[in-house]
């Protein structure tokens, strides 16, 4: 089964994107990493509580239509229906995304995606001056999380908008372009603190990074 995450960028709209980074990068000293995952987390509780309760009312639906009192009878549709249902909430994630809360996926996506820019090592540039753009697909969130070294002389309320940007493009399917856009001005906020230096090399690869959540 395809990568959902390499599913949502086509090979040239990688490279259109990659070259949009390459392009950015030379007006600034700063570094700039997109980053796409299916999932930030694969909630394991919104499978067993969707199965749960689904189990129960087909169950219920079951016993009434068949004129079944057993609570046997009950207990094996039950557990039947359960099985088939937990795989399937499992695997689709419209209906998974049914069963989890809202602030939940709030809290997975910030967490995953402050633990890439560490575990990809965005926080080891010269000037702590990298960014990581966090796409996660099946929350449909996007965070942008920004080094020490940006945070010092950036708004933390600046990257919103970059967030706002790749959103609305994802909403209305124009999400290559909103990707390019939110690099631009990501270079453009970077490029008024830290300019291109003379001595100045490409610290992290341009390329897309399509990987795990946690």
């Amino acid at each position: 089964m395809s990568d959902p995450a390499e599913q949502f960028l086509a090979a040239g709209e990688r490279l259109q994107i990659e070259a949009r980074i390459a392009e950015a990068e030379k007006r600034t000293s700063g570094e700039i990493v997109v980053m796409v995952v299916p999932s930030s987390y694969h909630y394991p509780l919104a499978s067993m509580i969707g199965s749960s309760l689904l189990a129960v009312l087909f169950g219920i639906a079951v016993a009434l239509v068949a004129g079944q009192e057993s609570m046997w009878f009950f207990l094996e549709i039950f557990g039947l229906s359960f099985i088939v249902l937990h795989e399937l909430i499992k695997r689709v994630n419209t209906l998974k995304r049914l069963f989890v809360k809202a602030s939940d996926m709030k809290e997975e996506v910030e967490e995953a995606a402050i633990n890439s820019f560490y575990h990809r090592n965005i926080n080891l540039t010269v000037d702590h001056t990298g960014i990581l753009i966090y796409i996660s697909l099946f929350e449909r969130s996007v965070r942008v999380i920004a080094d020490q070294g940006i945070n010092a002389k950036v708004d933390q309320n600046v990257w919103q908008e970059i967030v706002d940007t790749i959103v609305s493009g994802i909403k209305s399917k124009g999400h290559v372009a909103a990707i390019a856009t939110a690099v631009d001005r990501c270079a453009e906020i970077l490029a008024a603190h830290f300019p291109l230096k003379p001595e100045n090399r490409n610290e992290l690869d341009n390329s897309i990074i399509f990987g795990k959540g946690r």
